[in-house]
């Protein structure tokens, strides 16, 4: 409680409440003409002095009751959706599914959403049974959507929205390289006007697990194996976040493919190698595996077995580069581990996309 003097008449006490004054004088008649503050000078001193500190305890309560409301006017104005707004997210895929975009601030919130669900991700990541495994799918919309329509019900949302039931898998594409030079980063460009979503959405795809492991039995990944691992604990030990590396074992699990000549080989797609079934037969007998599901090349028939059924490439872009005319497949795997291919035709789309740009060979 403040206590001002200054040039008063004699005074008994001198007290300031609220900035008011309250005095009482020592003569008779003297203070007869008070100036009364919140509280009564009747009152003992002691009293008067708690009443004072609980109005100053009510006072500190309601600036902390407006500090929050103010934090809560802020959280508005960012307008950024709870992390369990499945509504929002509901709504967010079925635009997608319409082929309307997000905003590039719901892109951003999206996904910071979706780096918080794959941190907690390990690079072999443990999938259970029954599960669908899809391959390439080399951003062909329309047949996206039919995928979803005829194996099960977009990617990023999707993966936000059930992140128990959608694990997302990187490619060799995932990077910022490979995404500049086969037209995500042009993509971009054109519908937002910059280069902040793909920025976004590659900062994203640092956080994508390298492989999966369903009912520890089919190994999945998208390239192939690597001279530089022998088991999945040394895979579990990578740190997967950065770009892909032009070399090394990281760059071998995206690039690699299998070949029908033993041993280890140059790849003619410049990274990884090619591995042939002396190598998929031992990494599998070492890690206790019965099937490398991988994806990686076009298959005409949308699936491939190789190495006497040991590896499978599965493919899921149909009419690849809207022009190969080959057939799209996916791998059903049921509770009872039961495998099935479910192939498939292009979608129906509205116009056609274009195509003038050259594709390289090794893209096919």
């Amino acid at each position: 409680m403040p206590f001002i003097s200054g040039n008063f008449p004699p005074l008994s006490r001198s007290l300031a409440f609220d900035g008011k004054i309250c005095w009482r004088g020592r003569k008779e008649g003297f203070g007869s003409r008070r100036r009364r503050g919140n509280l009564g000078l009747g009152l003992p001193y002691s009293l008067r002095r708690e009443r004072e500190r609980e109005r100053e305890r009510e006072r500190e309560r309601e600036r902390e009751r407006e500090r929050e409301r103010e934090r809560e006017r802020e959280m508005s104005a960012k307008a950024v959706p709870a992390p369990n707004s499945h509504g929002n997210l509901e709504g967010q895929i079925a635009q997608l599914m319409q082929c309307k975009p997000l905003s590039e601030q719901e892109v951003r919130v999206l996904c910071e959403k979706a780096k918080d669900v794959l941190m907690e991700e390990s690079n072999v990541q443990p999938v259970k049974s029954p599960v669908t495994i899809c391959g390439d799918i080399h951003g062909q919309f329309h047949d996206l959507a039919e995928l979803f329509r005829i194996g099960g019900k977009l990617l990023v949302a999707l993966k936000v929205r059930y992140p128990q039931r959608i694990t997302i898998l990187r490619g060799n594409h995932e990077s910022r390289q490979i995404t500049q030079v086969y037209g995500f980063y042009d993509e971009c460009l054109r519908k937002y006007g910059n280069a902040n979503v793909w920025k976004i959405f590659t900062d994203l795809f640092d956080y994508f697990p390298l492989t999966a492991l369903v009912e520890s039995e089919i190994f999945c990944l998208h390239g192939g194996l690597s001279p530089s691992i022998e088991t999945l604990d040394s895979i579990r030990n990578f740190d997967r976040v950065q770009e892909v590396p032009h070399e090394g074992p990281m760059c071998d699990l995206l690039w690699s493919d299998p070949d029908d000549r033993c041993g280890w080989g140059i790849s003619p797609r410049g990274a990884g190698y090619t591995f042939g079934q002396d190598i998929s037969e031992q990494f599998n007998h070492t890690n206790n595996l019965k099937l490398i599901a991988r994806a990686h090349q076009l298959v005409m028939e949308g699936y491939n077995w190789g190495h006497d059924q040991k590896v499978v490439t599965i493919f899921s872009a149909p009419n690849y580069c809207y022009r190969c005319g080959n057939m799209a497949s996916i791998l059903e795997v049921d509770d009872c581990k039961r495998h099935t291919f479910i192939q498939f035709e292009p979608a129906p789309r509205r116009g056609e996309p274009d195509v003038t740009r050259r594709t390289p060979d090794y893209f096919l």
